[in-house]
């Protein structure tokens, strides 16, 4: 088996963070809405793009996900995930940085 890249940066606003919850191994998850707004460029013509991205982190990273005020801009990256009951993926958080 071919091993394919599944990577993902995003810039993006805190939109929506859920209350803490914790796996049954009893590590913090944190689940969030990331809305994403952006001029890209298709066919030579610009287009407005929106995004509005259901998101999770674990671990340290959720504790520190958590801490942040919704409205706040962050730049994200991780992978996408298809989750055990739904058909959308999600965006697993593994690291962010404020802007």
């Amino acid at each position: 088996m071919t091993l394919l890249r599944n990577r993902l940066l995003l810039d993006a606003v805190l939109a929506e963070c859920g209350a803490m919850r914790y796996t049954p191994a009893g590590i913090p998850a944190q689940d969030v809405r990331l809305d994403h707004e952006s001029q890209q460029t298709e066919l030579g013509q610009p287009r407005i793009v929106r995004a509005s991205v259901r998101a999770v982190a674990f671990g340290d990273l959720a504790v520190r996900l958590a801490r942040q005020t919704v409205g706040s801009k962050a730049s994200f990256t991780g992978f996408l995930a298809a989750p055990r009951q739904g058909k959308q993926p999600v965006f697993h958080i593994q690291d962010f940085q404020l802007i």
